[in-house]
């Protein structure tokens, strides 16, 4: 199928389930607070209309204007998509309420129903405001067999799935670079998706990246969003700083391989463990940790001699029951530490969040990985 084809499909879907979901809210308003009248019909069905249709605006315009002039607007639309999920999955309890109370009362008042779904909205949106606005230090231990010596106990901290831009802009990568810190890393992996994708001033974050100390350095690679942003303009701030990218490349650090793959342009894919195999130096004897955007190709990648992967995208779903839908796609490495015959893969929370400043499935983190023998 052809790319434009593709995108058209997608985009077609995409606004058949925001639409759709955007109607099921008017309906279950009207039932719930007893909108009869033609106007008020007309104004709940106006916002219900402007609100996603401000989020899909935003994406297409911040591509061409200065965000600085959008990001009132941007940050509103993407909130809302967080809190218009939470209110159908309140109505939808709302629902269920009603029709079972019509079981001892036949004719029960929704109002009561329609105020209680609001209330569980707000203290929903608040705990997920709060929850991504916070990244959480999670700490792993991995094992390893024949590990250097100079990296047992070694502390490795790796970030995934910032999102730089108009949601988490500097104030946020201020407070995750003053954590990483604190942790006081030997050596920082980003694992893809540092920016968000819809930010032209990628350079701006330059400076408190370069404030990551880890003395033997900070690396990363590629991620989906980067080849959204673009990837010459996404590289060519990095090369601003002191961050390694790792563009299908190898770094050996005390006898410890880090392998770095990109992430493929989107409709693209790679096999992984072909990659790694031709890497130049790649020595599968030897103890190694691959950065990958993505939890993908498991299996290969151990056959070829990978010992630890670390892997971010998924967000658990962020938002729940998304969660449900990242599960069935990664099974269960779509979060968390796995072990298996000597390879162990991780994959993160993400320590920012995509689309809305919300976070209702896992939490936002940064991960501390300490290496163990075998």
């Amino acid at each position: 199928m052809p790319r434009g084809l593709w995108i058209a499909v997608i985009l077609a879907v995409l606004f058949s389930i925001v639409y759709g979901w955007h109607y099921l809210l008017y309906r279950s308003a009207l039932h719930f607070f007893g909108i009869s009248g033609s106007q008020g019909r007309r104004i709940v069905g106006l916002a219900l209309f402007l609100l996603p249709a401000s989020f899909f605006l935003t994406a297409f315009l911040s591509r061409r204007l200065d965000l600085d002039v959008l990001r009132p607007l941007v940050l509103v639309s993407h909130l809302w998509l967080g809190i218009g999920l939470a209110l159908l999955l309140s109505f939808a309890l709302a629902w269920m309420g009603w029709g079972l109370s019509r079981w001892h009362n036949p004719r029960p008042s929704p109002v009561a129903f329609g105020v209680a779904a609001l209330l569980l909205t707000a203290a929903c949106s608040a705990y997920g405001i709060w929850n991504a606005s916070t990244p959480r230090v999670n700490s792993v231990t991995v094992r390893m067999s024949n590990l250097p010596p100079p990296w047992i106990g070694r502390t490795i901290v790796q970030l995934s799935d910032v999102h730089l831009g108009p949601i988490h802009g500097k104030a946020f990568l201020e407070r995750v670079v003053r954590m990483v810190n604190a942790q006081q890393p030997a050596i920082v992996l980003i694992t893809g998706d540092l920016y968000d994708g819809e930010d032209h001033n990628l350079e701006q974050f330059n400076p408190l990246l370069d404030s990551i100390e880890a003395p033997l350095g900070v690396y990363f690679v590629t991620g989906n969003h980067e080849t959204y942003v673009g990837l010459d303009h996404a590289l060519g701030a990095l090369a601003r700083t002191r961050i390694t990218v790792l563009n299908d490349q190898l770094a050996e650090i005390d006898g410890l391989q880090i392998v770095g793959l990109s992430y493929p342009p989107a409709g693209f894919s790679r096999n992984m463990a072909a990659v790694i195999s031709k890497l130049s130096g790649f020595d599968p004897s030897r103890p190694s940790i691959l950065l990958y955007h993505s939890p993908t190709q498991l299996q290969e990648v151990k056959s070829v001699g990978i010992r630890l992967q670390v892997s971010g995208h998924t967000h658990s779903g962020q938002l729940f029951p998304l969660n449900l839908i990242t599960r069935l796609i990664y099974g269960k490495y779509h979060h968390g530490l796995h072990e298996e015959d000597g390879f162990a893969v991780y994959t993160s929370y993400g320590t920012g969040t995509w689309g809305p400043l919300m976070r209702t499935s896992g939490h936002s983190e940064i991960t501390v990985l300490r290496l163990e023998p075998r």
